[in-house]
């Protein structure tokens, strides 16, 4: 019988905190050293990675190059992409491709072999990689899972919820965590964070309902800097219907020659460039626009891939018959919901946040790879490739003295219910200063309490307050009271004390005006 560790003698291992791709890919690079990963569920269960239909994008096709492919992910993200990190991440794309194969990933091939090369929005080649049609997310983590527990330097603690970081002089010292069986705290001097993104924080999204920004509360309690937080990804097709999360139809779908309908058939988006294949952010706010007039929309697949659509799309067909569509005979109702974030905790090209021993990797990270918008399929590719340069840099950091820690008495179990409404209502595809406002004055208290709320409302805080700076429409960021770009892209850098004391000001009783 495997004798179960202690948390003394787990003492100053590296901790990953999240077990999606980033997390298990970065303790795969790490090995041969002794890691622990914390999820707090069982691996890939809460995981958005495993949720992926898309899939990984990647210059493979004899008519692509990195070039190319840098030059979509730029013209994607709106000015705001750091040029430098992008093209790494997308010269380095085609060996993390090759790497996920060697540790046991699927991908669907043509006859000779070859990778079978898909197109999504806003690409000009055809470079996304596949699995199982749309399932590459759930063969990618059934690989990395498998790989992760067949490795014995991996030591992976589920059901154990990271509460928050233990900071001695400004510098990470461990983790305090939760779990069915109470308390623990897990000293170390090097922590990832690869905890995902913010959909749970929306009413209407196509996460996890436990990806809810956790991880950027963790950091922003530690006292890390957080960017472009204003930068929430609406996918556009949803399928409507009343389950949440609400099940995602691929881009990929469009990808194939699916196009977007309303009640009455009508091409709504036909005249706008780039129709059903535009950047996410624009078919979004078209397909958002055409509901608030009070239209249904339909992204109708009945000539294209038509009666082929079970067999390219299984997972997506199974969804739509189970909520009663069958995708090749009928126009299936779809509507935006919050699906990636472009923001997240401030790094270097290491994975490094702005807070000694504290690294970032995945969604939960802001790279500057994605700009005001990502670019379909580049998100599980830039999780496979930065995975590797946060192991070598927490790899090449002295671990250090880590003294025993005894648990402390952690925070209540974050619960984001009472924000949902706030930022579905405000921060949704649509947003203007006194919406904004309003949001402020309702989080401000819960973010600076200490109830369930306080992590998720400080999450939903820091981007409200980040949006109301950022005066101008940009990418993902749309201000219907500053509908024009701003001459010059600007990035926003923000501590929680910062949007603390934003907030503040926006809270405190305006002076009447004097009467004449």
């Amino acid at each position: 019988m495997t004798r179960l560790l202690s948390a003394s003698e787990l003492s100053g291992r590296p901790v990953i905190v999240g077990g999606g791709l980033a997390g298990l890919m970065t303790a795969l690079r790490l090995a041969p050293e002794p890691v622990v990963v914390l999820a707090k569920a069982p691996l890939g269960a809460e995981a958005s990675s495993a949720w992926a239909q898309g899939g990984l994008a990647a210059s493979l096709g004899p008519d692509d190059d990195p070039g190319l492919h840098l030059a979509d992910t730029l013209a994607a993200g709106d000015g705001l992409c750091d040029a430098e990190v992008a093209g790494r991440i997308v010269r380095a794309a085609p060996a993390a491709i090759e790497a996920l194969a060697r540790l046991g990933a699927a991908f669907d091939r043509d006859d000779d072999g070859r990778l079978r090369l898909g197109l999504e929005a806003a690409h000009s080649r055809h470079r996304i990689v596949h699995a199982a049609g749309d399932g590459t997310g759930r063969e990618v983590m059934r690989a990395l899972a498998a790989a992760v527990r067949r490795t014995p330097s991996i030591l992976v603690l589920e059901g154990l919820e990271a509460r928050r970081l233990l900071l001695k002089d400004g510098a990470i010292a461990g983790v305090a965590a939760a779990g069915p069986a109470g308390a623990l705290a897990l000293a170390t001097r090097r922590v990832v964070l690869a905890t995902g993104g913010v959909g749970g924080l929306f009413q209407d999204s196509t996460n996890p309902a436990g990806s809810f920004g956790q991880g950027l509360a963790l950091a922003a309690r530690a006292g890390a800097v957080l960017a472009d937080l204003e930068f929430v990804q609406f996918h556009p097709t949803a399928l409507d219907g009343p389950a949440r999360p609400m099940a995602l139809v691929s881009e990929a779908v469009r990808g194939e020659g699916a196009v977007l309908v309303d009640e009455t058939g009508r091409r709504f988006l036909a005249d706008m460039p780039g129709a059903e294949l535009a950047t996410r952010d624009a078919v979004a706010r078209g397909v958002w626009r055409h509901l608030a007039a009070g239209h249904r929309v339909f992204l109708d697949a009945r000539q294209r891939p038509g009666a082929d659509f079970a067999e390219r799309f299984p997972a997506i067909s199974v969804l739509c018959r189970a909520a009663g569509f069958d995708p090749a005979t009928q126009p299936v109702p779809i509507r935006p919901a919050a699906h990636y974030h472009m923001g997240g905790v401030a790094v270097d090209d290491e994975g490094r946040s702005s807070v000694a021993g504290l690294w970032a990797c995945g969604e939960v990270a802001c790279t500057g790879l994605h700009g005001a918008n990502r670019l379909a399929s580049n998100s599980l590719i830039e999780a496979a490739v930065s995975a590797g340069w946060v192991a070598d840099s927490v790899a090449g950091t002295a671990a250090g003295g880590a003294a025993p820690l005894a648990p402390p008495a952690p925070p209540p179990a974050p619960d984001p219910a009472a924000v949902r409404p706030t930022l579905s209502r405000h921060l949704g595809v649509l947003r203007e200063a006194a919406g904004l406002e309003a949001a402020l004055a309702t989080l401000l208290p819960l973010a600076a309490g200490d109830g369930p709320a306080g992590d998720p409302a400080a999450v939903g805080l820091m981007i409200a307050v980040a949006a109301l700076r950022r005066t101008e429409s940009r990418g993902a960021h749309h201000r219907t009271d500053f509908p024009c770009r701003a001459a010059e892209p600007r990035r926003i850098r923000l501590r929680l004390d910062e949007a603390l004391a934003a907030a503040r000001v926006f809270d405190r009783p305006q002076p009447l005006a004097r009467s004449a």
